[in-house]
């Protein structure tokens, strides 16, 4: 779509990192028409944000762009583990952990696993996936101003090269624009929490010697501890090029003026414990750690999603894993709206189902700084938990105990103490390998443009019943008999019972919602099927 002086369109992304990039990836894959801008020229050339988690890789995998990632991921496909040395010449180390996935059990709850991918090297694969399913994404391009009343956005653009100003009309706003979120600060949201942590200065650096030093120890990163010199190294290709995070205190009067090459140099030398080894610094970019959610993620027609809707500290890469989470979750529910499958009621669920999200894994972010002595955090006495507590069932086990779901156990822990995904309503659907026409699929593929319905073989009625919600809602809702049966559309691999992974019996049925939650369980047989999803699908459609 070329500028023109008047736009139109049903949902306008301000910001064009992570979250605002799958955002438009998730919206095209939707089918729905929308509009990115982005105040940068061009993606992150800083290499950061590098952790993918499970559940992310499984949205992008779902999207068509987990294989693409993984080939930009290579050069750090064998790093694994967290190291905490005094130097790396020294006695004095030790692997917090040192495999993600120690034993391969991640493999029989997901057909995805984590994925290092450099913020540089991930945000281009989205672009050109993003643009590959009509997204129109426009750099240097940034929001000058905006307001709204019931009927959408009224938004005026400006593009930074040229000086040209464009008005655009949209439906709906999704904000991605970053922890100080001038979106945020319009609407006059509020945020709660700690505030700021602590802050670092990243530093990208060459030093081909230190390779040599690092030997076979690849690691996501190393906490360095030397109270002269302590820091975070991190490996961009674990040759030549690396990055370090060493700790700024602005609060003392330090100002980034004072992060002179030499100094740099220095500290990275005593820190590595190489003395007189060539680095060659190549950059440098301040971060903040804080821990901050919004008061509240919607106001009208604008949503907040990522860093302005929330702020996390870095260790165990949760704040945009959450973000890009976010994203997902409000797309497919802008998509039913907009497509009129769904009430507009529908959208207040995103801020029912996400913020507790947000507060629940900020304070896990928190702890974890905590129990790996992050450099430049000094928490409170007492902070932090047990090593490695929650990890994957912060990543993947979070849940919805309201919101979107019908039958959800109100008092589901947003973040349980131990990982269950065994169809519950509120939470991600169980995954497990089925043949469809002799192609190998994981049921977690199955859900993205449609509600699914998977019954057992006994269950016709249930696909007489999803014939008629998709005549009443006009809906995209998908039925699958799971079994061994000849009318079974879904074979399991290896003797697995669908039924009972997904806690009901061969003649109730699971209704997954398009992002994969379990949105509501029918356990066995019940009298009338058809009112019965009938009944479910106008509560969570918000439809009269």
């Amino acid at each position: 779509m070329n500028p023109t002086a008047e736009d139109r369109v049903p949902v306008l992304v301000v910001g064009g990192s992570l979250v605002g990039l799958s955002a438009s990836l998730f919206l095209g894959r939707l089918g729905v028409r929308h509009l990115l801008v982005e105040k940068h020229a061009d993606t992150s050339r800083h290499p950061r944000g590098r952790g993918n988690n499970v559940r992310t890789m499984e949205l992008f995998r779902v999207a068509g762009a987990e294989a693409r990632i993984r080939e930009a991921a290579s050069v750090l496909a064998d790093n694994h583990g967290i190291l905490q040395a005094r130097s790396l010449t020294g006695d004095d180390q030790e692997w917090l952990f040192k495999e993600i996935d120690p034993g391969g059990g991640l493999a029989r709850i997901s057909p995805s696993a984590w994925c290092l991918c450099s913020q540089n090297d991930l945000e281009p694969v989205l672009v050109r996936c993003a643009r590959e399913h009509g997204g129109d994404l426009r750099f240097s391009t940034e929001l000058s101003s905006f307001e709204q009343d019931a009927h959408g956005v009224r938004a005026t653009l400006r593009n930074r090269e040229t000086g040209e100003v464009t008005t655009v009309h949209a439906d709906y706003l999704i904000a991605a624009d970053g922890p100080r979120s001038p979106v945020r600060e319009r609407l006059g949201i509020g945020q709660t929490g700690p505030g700021d942590l602590f802050h670092n200065v990243s530093i990208t650096f060459r030093a081909p010697q230190l390779a040599d030093v690092v030997g076979d120890r690849r690691f996501i990163a190393c906490y360095l501890t030397d109270p002269e010199a302590d820091g975070a190294l991190l490996p961009v290709d674990n040759k030549a090029d690396w990055v370090f995070h060493a700790p700024w205190h602005p609060e003392s009067g330090e100002t980034l003026e004072d992060f002179t090459d030499e100094r740099c140099i220095e500290h990275i030398r005593r820190a590595t414990g190489v003395p007189g080894m060539a680095v060659e610094i190549t950059g440098k970019a301040p971060w903040h750690a804080a821990e901050r959610v919004a008061e509240r993620y919607a106001a009208g027609r604008v949503f907040l999603a990522g860093d302005s809707a929330h702020e996390m500290s870095p260790t165990g890469a949760f704040g945009s894993n959450t973000g890009i989470q976010d994203a997902h979750n409000i797309a497919w529910k802008l998509a039913a709206v907009l497509n009129g499958s769904a009430g507009p009621e529908l959208l207040a669920t995103y801020e029912a189902e996400r913020q507790p999200v947000a507060r629940e894994t900020s304070a896990r972010a928190s702890a974890r700084s905590a129990e790996h002595s992050h450099p430049g955090y000094s928490p409170a006495p007492g902070a932090g938990g047990g090593r490695q507590r929650g990890v994957l069932t912060v990543a993947l086990g979070y849940c919805y105990p309201q919101g979107a779901v019908v039958g959800a156990d109100p008092g589901l822990p947003v973040v349980p103490d131990q990982l269950r995904l065994t169809g519950e309503p509120g939470t991600r659907a169980p995954h497990m390998w089925v043949r469809a026409g002799g192609e190998r699929r994981s049921t977690l593929d199955l859900y993205e443009t449609s509600f699914v319905l998977l019954t057992g073989s006994e269950g016709e009625m249930w696909r007489t019943a999803a014939k008629g919600a998709i005549q009443q809602f006009s809906l995209a809702l998908d039925c699958y008999q799971v079994g061994t049966g000849p009318n079974d559309d879904l074979v399991p691999e290896d003797g697995v019972d669908w039924a009972e992974k997904h806690g009901t019996t061969s003649e109730g049925a699971v209704l997954v919602r398009p992002d994969g939650f379990v949105a509501w369980r029918a356990e066995g047989r019940v009298a009338d099927p058809e009112a019965a999803l009938r009944q479910v699908l106008t509560a969570l459609l918000c439809r009269s």
